[in-house]
């Protein structure tokens, strides 16, 4: 198994098990410090992938400004006074475990593991793979062959942003 193979099958279980315990923390603070962690481990996962570009903006963009507003909300509502809301395990939340572990490993099966570290068909990376996740061709590709969805969408989003500056006006005179 090469280096590469473990170091992304490691990123992929912290961002498993990051996930999970995102979604079963009580405390919303440790759940956005979780969803940072995931957040990193996918980043290092688009680094396995040679996608240099999309790592870094996963950092800036999601693990930077996206949970400093997320920290931000939940520091706005003051949520310390609030009972908190435990649910206890029934037979139900059980059998829905396992059915999702059945599905997993169904899934798995049908992908089409073959038990060597790979799956079938996907022993290599494509030949320019190296090329396609850097900024230079990201940026070639963009306002090359795709600068028209490249205007047109920074054209709509300046009209939601003054739209949304209309609004406002509309109600605090």
């Amino acid at each position: 198994m090469s280096s590469e193979l473990i170091v992304f099958l490691v990123l992929a279980a912290v961002a498993v098990i990051s996930g999970i315990l995102m979604i079963t923390r009580a405390n919303p603070v440790n759940s956005a410090l979780f969803l940072i962690l995931n957040f990193l481990s996918l980043a290092g996962i688009y680094l396995t992938l040679h996608a240099q570009f999309v790592a870094i903006i996963q950092i800036l963009v999601y693990a930077g400004a996206i949970m400093v507003l997320v920290l931000f909300v939940i520091m706005l509502l003051n949520l310390e006074d609030e009972e908190r809301l435990r649910d206890t395990l029934t037979k139900r939340h059980y059998a829905s475990m396992l059915l999702a572990l059945v599905t997993l490993v169904l899934l798995v099966q049908v992908i089409g593991w073959d038990g060597a570290g790979s799956l079938a068909g996907m022993t290599e990376f494509a030949p320019n793979s190296v090329e396609i996740g850097t900024v230079e061709h990201i940026g070639s590709e963009l306002f090359t062959r795709y600068v028209f969805p490249f205007e047109l969408t920074s054209i709509l989003l300046l009209a939601a942003m003054i739209g949304a500056v209309v609004l406002a006006k509309k109600r605090f005179p």
